[in-house]
């Protein structure tokens, strides 16, 4: 079996270094902010952390979570910052980010980028999604765009996520699931596993593994759309989930 983790975190330092793309553009027209445009996101949120938008997600989690003022909020797998940033706008001075990304490239980044947007309320650690280095019960709303999908144990990152939260707090998720199964060559190319696809799990078995955590959640919307748009018509979806215990 390929070492999944090491494709991804070599995949993402490029994309950090370099400014390409992966997870959703498998198009030969890379264009970060028609691409933040198409799954949600306005221009105003894209002018406001602008070096931040890298063009990796498949939707927009902050207009999912109801963020309020004087929560602490993580972000799994934050890239860059960009939806972290985001959130800052949201928690206010009361309120922190916190952003957890397995890539010391990403996580350099966004630290970089943080002092120069002047964001004193976040804080970006170098973790696996899977072992979060966060305590137990202090998270008021988690968000994830894109990223669980390329975790090799989902289960794992669900579980670690139901640790982290309170017991009123909520888990806003947009990710790729697969509408059918992948052809056992698709499933070991590198740049499938890299661009959010390789390793997505069918959505019953996405959805059947928040339950096996302790989770319930809510389908909040699915976007089909996003099969022609980013994946070359893979059958999959963008799928938006709020999640809670």
């Amino acid at each position: 079996m390929k070492n999944v983790k090491k494709i991804v975190k070599d995949s993402y330092s490029k994309i950090a270094k370099n400014n390409t793309c992966s997870c959703s553009c498998n198009s030969s027209n890379y264009d970060s902010v028609k691409i933040a445009k198409s799954i949600g996101y306005s221009d105003e949120e894209i002018q406001m952390a602008s070096e931040a938008n890298l063009g990796l997600g498949c939707g927009n989690p902050i207009a999912l979570a109801n963020i309020k003022e004087g929560d602490v909020v993580l972000d799994l797998g934050s890239g860059a910052g960009f939806d972290s940033f985001l959130a800052v706008k949201k928690v206010g001075d009361s309120g922190k980010v916190i952003g957890v990304d397995m890539t010391k490239e990403m996580i350099y980044k966004a630290r970089n980028l943080a002092d120069k947007y002047g964001f004193k309320n976040v804080e970006f650690r170098l973790g696996d999604i899977e072992k979060l280095p966060v305590e137990n019960e202090c998270i008021d709303v988690i968000i994830s765009n894109c990223v669980i999908n390329l975790a090799p144990d989902k289960l794992k990152v669900f579980k670690e996520a139901y640790r982290v939260l309170k017991k009123t707090g909520k888990m806003y998720v947009s990710d790729i699931v697969l509408l059918e199964e992948l052809t056992s060559a698709q499933r070991s190319d590198e740049k499938l596993i890299a661009g959010c696809v390789g390793g997505a799990l069918l959505k019953s078995d996405y959805l059947k593994i928040i339950e096996k955590a302790g989770f319930k959640y809510k389908i909040l919307y699915e976007d089909r759309e996003i099969s022609k748009t980013q994946y070359n018509g893979i059958n999959l979806e963008s799928l938006k989930v709020e999640i809670y215990k």
